[in-house]
């Protein structure tokens, strides 16, 4: 029969003792050892019940089947050292019901019951201006850098339902919720250069009128149309025309039954109609996507965090992010192995309170299909001890100085030293599309630690 150590792999052989005692190996998982000790301790019990009941000892037994016990134990603890992620790191006794929930309150701090259900490959391409927005306002990792750009917390895009040839428009708002503050509507069109046989013309100018539908069968009678944007625009343009509209959208934001859609009239300067053919837009139909008309609707959910105490909220202007080395579960070898801790207590009395990295990689969450951008976000997380006496580099708030001090002259009982909190907090941004194919540009709050202190 084989020797335990000879069963083994190498990385986890060692010397044991006829003790139950367990030493804990150089590199090794303290409770991989534990889980052996245990095994071999229960199994060694049971064998001498059994013997003892039989009146026929039989010391050779333990040592024959431990190393098969032990063997089918290790998947449970793991035989590696994987980079740790989001998804991938696993703790002792974690389930599907575990990630499952955590996937879910992480849904809900970004605002959503579900992940969007629609299919990645039936995706449109997201609308030039909304990738725009999402880079004057963030940086590469999501990170806000100008809040005086963003009205409001959301920004939506819809495109047109209709698809038709006329200058009517249809867009389903339905995914806008009525508890959102509605700041700001736009309508945008793109209006196309007159055709070469009717580039020449008299006017200049002309009058382009945008109604709110109140009734789809008679739209030519002015009661059944209200004016909503009027605007004069040149003739031989082409380019982006914007109308504001917020008055109907409000409305069908509360009553979607009301939404019958708007109806564009282009008249001149003396009220007569013109030739469409002389000032055309484009329609989702006939022309390039990125041409196609579009709602854009600036709101706010109201969804704010709550203030907490010492903590700086920064939602622009704030300095660079370093890029951090992602943390490693292996520590480096100088002159010979050093045993990695797994225990927090003695990592809080080893290091300084400080910022390390924390990264957030959308894709092994499963949610790379839906959001456009970023990938992923280095969120960070604080972590180290705060002894006293404390030092400005902590950033220590005047009651974590009166806590250390009440610790360490142990003035009162049960006065733990201050904590290695957040001090200062980042928005971030997520481009992404809904269920309903819209590309939208959300803001959240309180999402990057962007500094530590002891508090």
């Amino acid at each position: 029969m084989e020797s335990f150590s000879q069963l083994l792999p190498s990385f986890y052989q060692e010397k044991t003792s006829e003790s139950s005692t367990t030493k804990l190996l150089p590199g090794e998982n303290y409770k991989k050892v534990q889980i052996q000790a245990y095994a071999k301790r229960k199994l060694q019990n049971k064998i001498l019940q059994e013997d003892s009941a039989s009146s026929t000892p039989s010391p050779t037994r333990s040592t024959e089947m431990l190393p098969v016990i032990v063997f089918f134990l290790m998947p449970m603890v793991g035989l590696g050292n994987p980079r740790p992620s989001f998804n991938h790191f696993t703790v002792e006794g974690e389930s599907e019901e575990v990630r499952s929930a955590a996937i879910k309150r992480l849904l809900e701090v970004f605002g959503m019951e579900d992940p969007p259900a629609t299919p990645p490959q039936s995706h449109k391409q997201p609308p030039q201006y909304m990738l725009d927005l999402y880079n004057t306002v963030a940086d590469v990792d999501g990170v806000t850098k100008d809040p005086t750009v963003l009205e409001g917390n959301t920004v939506r895009s819809f495109f047109d339902k209709l698809r038709s040839d006329q200058i009517e428009y249809l867009f389903n708002l339905t995914t806008v919720a009525r508890s959102e503050k509605l700041l700001t509507a736009e309508l945008h069109l793109f209006k196309l250069r007159p055709q070469a046989s009717l580039t020449f013309n008299r006017h200049h100018f002309c009058q382009v009128n945008v109604y709110q539908v109140l009734d789809t069968s008679k739209m030519n009678i002015s009661h059944n149309k209200k004016l909503v944007s009027s605007r004069l625009i040149p003739i031989h343009s082409n380019g982006w025309e914007v109308f504001t509209i917020s008055q109907a959208i409000r409305t069908w934001t509360m009553s979607h039954h009301s939404n019958l859609g708007l109806l564009v009239t282009v008249r001149t300067l003396s009220g007569n109609q013109m030739d469409l053919r002389t000032v055309r837009f484009a329609s989702g139909q006939n022309h390039h996507h990125t041409k196609q008309p579009m709602l854009v609707l600036f709101t706010d959910d109201g969804r704010r965090a709550a203030p907490m105490e010492g903590i700086v909220k920064v939602s622009g202007d704030s300095p660079a992010v370093p890029s951090l080395p992602l943390p490693s579960l292996t520590l480096p070898v100088v002159g010979h192995r050093i045993a990695r801790s797994l225990d927090y207590e003695e990592d809080r009395e080893r290091l300084p309170c400080q910022r390390l990295p924390l990264y957030v990689d959308f894709e092994e969450i499963g949610w790379s299909g839906w959001i456009v951008s970023p990938r992923g976000y280095n969120a960070y997380h604080c972590k180290g001890s705060c002894p006293f006496p404390l030092g400005q580099n902590m950033r220590p708030t005047n009651h974590a100085t009166v806590q250390s001090i009440i610790n360490a002259l142990k003035l009162t009982k049960g006065i733990e030293t201050p904590c290695c909190v957040p001090d200062k907090l980042f928005s971030i941004n997520l481009l992404y599309f809904d269920d309903d194919e819209n590309v939208v540009l959300k803001q959240y709050d309180d999402m990057v630690a962007g500094s530590c202190g002891c508090h």
